[in-house]
């Protein structure tokens, strides 16, 4: 199976690596995370600083392991927010196909589309100000209406099963049924989406806090550190690289988690690519 699904398996090993830095920072970085030292600025790498300081003789390798656990924190809630929202949306609309809930949630959710999640992020931020809540509000309510189309079309698949067929014959209510029988065979639908929009929040959290949006200083963030850097860039380029690296780092190892999962999940798709 290894052998197979390579994707899944680089993936996982990229994505782990992001988990362990973002579990280590809660408890060890080499320095405080905003920890300054003048005298120290715009070090390159050495035994001391690893990867070097930057303008404020902050250390680049605690930031980016503080900057692990920002983009995961945000991620995770935004996933939760739209998993909480879009999974009941979603087999509402499935078990209620062409009435009048399945069309309200349709419409809603391409309202919720018309806005994307980055200028619903700097909307509220012009409202309420700069802070990570909001990023993970907006993001959030995008996933929502994500995931209540990605659940309502891998549900309806399955309705069409005699197995599901029979239990609402039976006569059973439709929340039984969609928790008994299609949560389970639909888990890896959500599941492999769930990477891909985790993905998205993480580049969506590194975008508006290069925009001086989404999390506020002295907190670590990688498109913060982006920002600082930019004034540098033909000075000292290191300073974009890293962080940029980390941000690169961790969307491709969930996109290569999802599309392994995907893989995984459907042998028809192995068979296809082998070809």
């Amino acid at each position: 199976m290894k052998a197979r699904v390579p994707q899944l398996w680089i993936g996982g090993a990229l994505t782990g690596v992001i988990l362990l830095a973002a579990v280590l920072s809660l408890f060890w970085t080499p320095y405080g995370i905003d920890q300054q030292s003048i005298a120290d600025r715009l070090q390159g790498p050495s035994a001391g600083h690893w990867l070097g300081t930057d303008m404020f003789g902050r250390d680049i390798l605690s930031r980016i392991l503080g900057g692990a656990g920002t983009a995961l924190t945000v991620g995770l809630a935004a996933i939760a927010l739209g998993l909480a929202g879009g999974l009941p949306l979603g087999l509402a609309a499935a078990m209620n196909r062409d009435g009048p809930a399945d069309m309200l949630i349709a419409r809603g959710a391409d309202l919720i589309f018309a806005f994307p999640a980055l200028l619903s992020a700097v909307l509220i931020a012009a409202v309420h100000g700069p802070g990570a809540i909001n990023v993970v509000v907006a993001v959030g309510i995008f996933n929502i209406a994500v995931f209540a189309r990605v659940v309502r079309g891998a549900a309806l698949s399955v309705m069409a099963r005699p197995f599901l067929r029979a239990a609402l014959a039976m006569g059973r209510p439709w929340p039984s049924v969609a928790v008994k029988h299609l949560l389970p065979n639909i888990a890896g639908v959500i599941a492999v989406q769930a990477t891909i929009q985790f993905a998205v929040a993480i580049l969506a959290e590194a975008g508006l806090s290069y925009l001086g949006l989404g999390v506020k200083p002295p907190n670590p963030s990688w498109g913060k550190m982006l920002a600082d850097a930019q004034t540098l860039l033909y000075v000292d380029p290191r300073q974009a690289i890293f962080p940029g690296l980390a941000i690169l780092w961790a969307v491709l190892g969930l996109n290569l988690l999802g599309d392994g999962l995907r893989d995984f999940l459907d042998p028809r798709l192995r068979k296809i690519r082998a070809i």
